[in-house]
Protein backbone atom coordinates (compact mmCIF):
# COMPACT_ATOMS: atom_id res chain seq x y z
CA UNK A 1 0.00 0.00 0.00
CA UNK A 2 1.26 3.73 -1.17
CA UNK A 3 0.20 6.05 1.57
CA UNK A 4 -0.18 9.22 -1.41
CA UNK A 5 -3.80 10.92 -0.15
CA UNK A 6 -1.88 13.50 2.01
CA UNK A 7 -1.30 17.48 1.35
CA UNK A 8 1.91 18.00 1.44
CA UNK A 9 1.72 20.83 3.08
CA UNK A 10 5.53 21.03 3.56
CA UNK A 11 5.97 21.36 -0.56
CA UNK A 12 3.81 24.36 -0.93
CA UNK A 13 3.72 26.21 -3.52
CA UNK A 14 4.44 22.77 -5.73
CA UNK A 15 1.69 21.32 -3.86
CA UNK A 16 -1.05 24.10 -4.37
CA UNK A 17 -1.74 22.47 -7.74
CA UNK A 18 -1.05 19.01 -7.78
CA UNK A 19 -1.06 16.03 -5.04
CA UNK A 20 2.54 15.61 -3.01
CA UNK A 21 2.68 11.92 -5.07
CA UNK A 22 3.04 14.06 -8.00
CA UNK A 23 5.96 16.36 -7.42
CA UNK A 24 8.85 15.41 -9.41
CA UNK A 25 12.37 14.51 -7.89
CA UNK A 26 15.43 13.41 -10.03
CA UNK A 27 13.05 13.56 -12.86
CA UNK A 28 10.25 10.85 -11.97
CA UNK A 29 7.72 11.64 -9.87
CA UNK A 30 7.35 10.78 -6.34
CA UNK A 31 4.76 7.96 -6.29
CA UNK A 32 6.85 6.44 -10.03
CA UNK A 33 9.79 6.14 -7.71
CA UNK A 34 7.96 4.59 -5.03
CA UNK A 35 6.07 1.88 -7.35
CA UNK A 36 9.22 1.44 -9.68
CA UNK A 37 11.16 0.40 -5.70
CA UNK A 38 7.87 -1.97 -5.03
CA UNK A 39 8.03 -3.58 -8.51
CA UNK A 40 11.36 -4.11 -8.70
CA UNK A 41 11.05 -5.45 -5.12
CA UNK A 42 8.51 -8.43 -6.37
CA UNK A 43 5.18 -6.71 -5.14
CA UNK A 44 2.81 -6.65 -7.88
CA UNK A 45 -0.77 -5.74 -6.32
CA UNK A 46 -0.77 -2.45 -4.97
CA UNK A 47 -2.99 -0.16 -3.22
CA UNK A 48 -2.69 3.59 -3.63
CA UNK A 49 -4.77 5.81 -1.08
CA UNK A 50 -5.66 9.30 -2.70
CA UNK A 51 -7.23 12.75 -1.41
CA UNK A 52 -5.60 15.70 -2.28
CA UNK A 53 -6.20 16.07 -6.34
CA UNK A 54 -6.90 12.34 -6.26
CA UNK A 55 -7.99 12.94 -10.03
CA UNK A 56 -4.83 13.45 -11.19
CA UNK A 57 -3.03 10.39 -9.61
CA UNK A 58 -5.86 8.33 -11.16
CA UNK A 59 -5.34 9.50 -14.25
CA UNK A 60 -1.45 9.44 -13.70
CA UNK A 61 -1.75 5.81 -13.24
CA UNK A 62 -4.29 5.32 -16.17
CA UNK A 63 -1.57 7.44 -18.65
CA UNK A 64 1.23 4.73 -17.62
CA UNK A 65 -0.85 1.80 -17.83
CA UNK A 66 -0.01 1.37 -13.99
CA UNK A 67 3.77 1.01 -14.57
CA UNK A 68 2.89 -2.92 -15.65
CA UNK A 69 0.98 -3.43 -11.76
CA UNK A 70 -2.04 -4.36 -11.09
CA UNK A 71 -2.73 -1.04 -8.82
CA UNK A 72 -6.20 -0.85 -7.12
CA UNK A 73 -7.72 3.28 -5.57
CA UNK A 74 -8.70 3.78 -1.96
CA UNK A 75 -10.59 6.64 -2.75
CA UNK A 76 -10.63 9.21 0.95
CA UNK A 77 -12.05 12.35 -1.76
CA UNK A 78 -14.54 12.44 1.10
CA UNK A 79 -12.55 12.80 4.02
CA UNK A 80 -8.73 12.85 4.74
CA UNK A 81 -8.65 9.73 6.68
CA UNK A 82 -4.87 10.10 8.18
CA UNK A 83 -2.28 6.83 8.26
CA UNK A 84 -4.54 4.50 10.51
CA UNK A 85 -7.69 5.43 8.47
CA UNK A 86 -6.34 4.91 4.82
CA UNK A 87 -5.16 1.12 6.14
CA UNK A 88 -8.37 -0.01 7.84
CA UNK A 89 -10.43 1.58 4.74
CA UNK A 90 -8.26 -0.56 2.41
CA UNK A 91 -7.61 -3.72 4.33
CA UNK A 92 -10.28 -5.72 2.90
CA UNK A 93 -8.79 -5.01 -0.23
CA UNK A 94 -5.87 -7.17 0.00
CA UNK A 95 -8.35 -10.47 1.12
CA UNK A 96 -6.38 -11.47 4.38
CA UNK A 97 -2.65 -11.19 3.07
CA UNK A 98 -0.39 -9.65 5.11
CA UNK A 99 0.59 -6.06 3.27
CA UNK A 100 3.91 -3.87 3.14
CA UNK A 101 2.78 -0.44 3.44
CA UNK A 102 4.85 3.01 2.29
CA UNK A 103 4.78 6.24 2.69
CA UNK A 104 4.99 8.58 -0.94
CA UNK A 105 7.05 10.80 0.61
CA UNK A 106 10.09 8.43 1.98
CA UNK A 107 12.85 7.05 -0.10
CA UNK A 108 15.43 4.10 1.29
CA UNK A 109 17.64 1.92 0.77
CA UNK A 110 15.53 -0.45 2.02
CA UNK A 111 15.45 -4.35 1.23
CA UNK A 112 11.31 -4.37 0.62
CA UNK A 113 11.25 -8.06 -0.08
CA UNK A 114 13.33 -9.02 2.83
CA UNK A 115 11.04 -6.66 5.60
CA UNK A 116 7.95 -8.53 4.12
CA UNK A 117 9.82 -11.75 4.44
CA UNK A 118 10.85 -11.01 8.18
CA UNK A 119 7.36 -10.38 9.15
CA UNK A 120 6.22 -13.96 8.60
CA UNK A 121 9.44 -15.58 9.56
CA UNK A 122 9.00 -13.71 12.92
CA UNK A 123 4.62 -13.75 13.13
CA UNK A 124 5.20 -10.16 13.70
CA UNK A 125 1.32 -8.71 13.38
CA UNK A 126 3.03 -5.46 12.70
CA UNK A 127 6.80 -5.04 11.87
CA UNK A 128 8.03 -1.40 11.57
CA UNK A 129 11.16 -0.70 9.82
CA UNK A 130 13.49 1.69 12.38
CA UNK A 131 17.06 3.09 12.60
CA UNK A 132 19.59 5.20 14.59
CA UNK A 133 18.67 8.46 13.02
CA UNK A 134 17.84 11.78 13.92
CA UNK A 135 14.55 12.53 15.03
CA UNK A 136 12.01 14.88 16.85
CA UNK A 137 9.77 11.62 17.43
CA UNK A 138 11.00 8.11 18.35
CA UNK A 139 9.23 5.05 19.18
CA UNK A 140 11.07 2.77 22.35
CA UNK A 141 11.70 -0.76 21.88
CA UNK A 142 11.80 -3.41 24.70
CA UNK A 143 14.96 -5.56 24.38
CA UNK A 144 13.18 -8.61 22.28
CA UNK A 145 12.44 -5.35 19.68
CA UNK A 146 8.75 -5.55 20.65
CA UNK A 147 7.33 -2.03 20.67
CA UNK A 148 6.48 -0.46 24.21
CA UNK A 149 6.44 3.12 24.00
CA UNK A 150 6.72 6.56 22.08
CA UNK A 151 8.29 9.89 23.15
CA UNK A 152 8.71 13.58 21.58
CA UNK A 153 12.17 14.62 21.79
CA UNK A 154 11.08 18.41 21.40
CA UNK A 155 8.79 18.56 24.30
CA UNK A 156 9.77 15.54 26.28
CA UNK A 157 5.97 13.73 25.81
CA UNK A 158 6.30 10.21 26.52
CA UNK A 159 3.73 7.34 26.33
CA UNK A 160 3.98 3.80 27.65
CA UNK A 161 1.13 1.67 27.20
CA UNK A 162 2.64 -1.13 28.90
CA UNK A 163 2.79 0.79 32.24
CA UNK A 164 4.43 -0.29 35.18
CA UNK A 165 5.38 -3.40 32.62
CA UNK A 166 7.09 -1.41 31.03
CA UNK A 167 11.46 -2.25 30.82
CA UNK A 168 13.62 -0.40 32.86
CA UNK A 169 15.94 -0.55 29.43
CA UNK A 170 14.58 0.54 26.03
CA UNK A 171 15.76 1.47 23.11
CA UNK A 172 14.72 4.27 20.92
CA UNK A 173 14.75 4.83 17.13
CA UNK A 174 13.36 6.19 14.27
CA UNK A 175 10.11 5.16 12.64
CA UNK A 176 10.54 5.17 8.20
CA UNK A 177 7.52 5.34 7.47
CA UNK A 178 7.50 1.67 6.13
CA UNK A 179 6.30 -1.00 7.89
CA UNK A 180 4.55 -4.41 7.72
CA UNK A 181 0.82 -4.98 8.64
CA UNK A 182 -0.63 -8.60 9.38
CA UNK A 183 -4.66 -8.62 8.80
CA UNK A 184 -4.73 -10.02 12.11
CA UNK A 185 -5.12 -6.27 13.56
CA UNK A 186 -7.59 -5.61 11.31
CA UNK A 187 -10.64 -6.56 14.09
CA UNK A 188 -8.86 -4.22 16.52
CA UNK A 189 -9.88 -1.18 14.02
CA UNK A 190 -13.24 -1.47 14.39
CA UNK A 191 -13.48 0.27 17.43
CA UNK A 192 -11.54 3.52 15.98
CA UNK A 193 -13.43 6.59 14.34
CA UNK A 194 -12.38 6.82 10.37
CA UNK A 195 -9.86 9.07 11.06
CA UNK A 196 -6.57 7.96 13.11
CA UNK A 197 -3.19 7.55 13.58
CA UNK A 198 -1.80 4.17 12.69
CA UNK A 199 1.16 4.83 15.64
CA UNK A 200 -1.29 5.24 18.34
CA UNK A 201 -3.07 2.58 16.81
CA UNK A 202 0.26 0.47 17.30
CA UNK A 203 0.52 1.68 21.04
CA UNK A 204 -2.39 0.89 22.00
CA UNK A 205 -1.93 -2.96 20.27
CA UNK A 206 1.24 -3.48 21.57
CA UNK A 207 0.06 -3.94 24.82
CA UNK A 208 -1.12 -7.47 23.74
CA UNK A 209 -0.06 -7.86 20.27
CA UNK A 210 3.27 -8.30 18.84
CA UNK A 211 4.46 -5.10 17.02
CA UNK A 212 7.83 -5.40 16.20
CA UNK A 213 11.17 -3.66 15.18
CA UNK A 214 12.88 -4.24 12.11
CA UNK A 215 16.23 -2.67 12.69
CA UNK A 216 18.53 -1.59 10.08
CA UNK A 217 21.59 0.42 11.21
CA UNK A 218 22.85 0.26 7.34
CA UNK A 219 19.65 2.36 6.18
CA UNK A 220 19.54 5.03 4.43
CA UNK A 221 16.26 7.38 4.14
CA UNK A 222 15.14 10.40 2.31
CA UNK A 223 12.38 12.44 3.69
CA UNK A 224 11.54 14.14 0.14
CA UNK A 225 8.31 15.65 1.49
CA UNK A 226 10.10 18.87 2.03
CA UNK A 227 11.68 21.22 -0.41
CA UNK A 228 15.19 21.57 0.83
CA UNK A 229 15.62 17.15 -0.38
CA UNK A 230 14.05 17.29 -3.58
CA UNK A 231 17.43 17.62 -4.95
CA UNK A 232 19.36 15.31 -3.08
CA UNK A 233 22.08 13.74 -4.66
CA UNK A 234 21.36 10.61 -2.48
CA UNK A 235 17.89 10.18 -4.84
CA UNK A 236 20.08 8.95 -7.79
CA UNK A 237 21.77 6.61 -5.57
CA UNK A 238 18.60 5.25 -4.49
CA UNK A 239 16.58 5.29 -7.67
CA UNK A 240 18.64 4.62 -10.91
CA UNK A 241 15.80 3.09 -12.36
CA UNK A 242 15.67 2.51 -16.28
Amino acid sequence: MVLAAGLGTRLRPLTDNKPKALVEAGGKTLLEHTLLKLKESGFGFIVVNVHHFAWQITEFLRTNDNFGLHVEISDESGMLLDTGGAIKKACPLFEGSPFLIHNVDIMSNADLAALYDEQRARNAAALLLVSKRESSRKLLFAGDGRLCGWRNETTGETKLPWGNKTPGLTQDFAFSGIHVFSPSLYGRMAKYPDKFSIIDFYLDACKEETVYASIHDKLKLLDVGKPDTLHSPLIEEFYLHG
